[in-house]
């Protein structure tokens, strides 16, 4: 996910993905535990789109 994408996004979509991300993320932690993940670097890459998200939204920097 590229950032300049993400700052085409208005705050109500940018906030909405993070709440899918997170949910997503949740998922994955689950199961890995479990041991039925094949794609482990599948966390890394949604807990840095989420920060790549709280960072546009932090500094306004999205579609107004």
């Amino acid at each position: 996910m590229k950032v300049s994408d993400l700052r085409k996004n208005k705050k109500k979509e940018l906030e909405k993905m993070i709440e899918d991300k997170r949910k997503k993320l949740q998922d994955v932690r689950f199961r890995l535990s479990s041991g039925r993940v094949k794609n482990v670097k599948e966390a890394r890459d949604l807990r840095k789109d989420i920060a790549k998200i709280l960072t546009i939204l932090k500094e306004g920097s999205y579609e107004k």
